[in-house]
């Protein structure tokens, strides 16, 4: 498993064609690998219905776009994010519970640079 961490790490960097150090490009690849199918399968159904329906090019920019979000986020603060914005929508003060804390504005935060930096490489419009 670390061998393949390893190699995964180093195809990344290669890819990436960035100066980072070892941690970093580990990290990353540990995050894009964490993400359960059917999570990423339920946010490209979403992403898609929002925006117009299945084609070729959203399917596709949608499916960047959670891989994008995978390289910024854990998948523990992405479910938590989640999670705090399905909730976040509960009227009164049951709702209050998960729009007051700092941790909800600390990942709705996370959450939106995520998603306006995967909006920006994936081209989603």
């Amino acid at each position: 498993m670390k061998q393949k961490t390893i190699v995964g790490a180093a195809l990344l960097s290669l890819l990436t064609a960035c100066s980072t150090t070892q941690e970093k490009v580990e990290q990353e690849v540990s995050y894009i690998n964490e993400y359960p199918t059917r999570d990423r399968v339920d946010y490209v159904l979403q992403c898609i219905a929002k925006h117009g329906g299945l084609t070729y090019i959203n399917q596709y920019a949608c499916g960047c776009k959670i891989d994008k979000i995978a390289e910024k986020m854990s998948f523990a603060d992405y479910e938590a994010a989640m999670t705090f914005g399905y909730m976040r929508k509960t009227a009164g003060e049951s709702g209050s519970a998960f729009r007051d804390p700092k941790e909800s504005k600390r990942l709705k935060k996370l959450m939106q640079e995520a998603e306006e930096y995967a909006e920006k490489m994936c081209f989603v419009k």
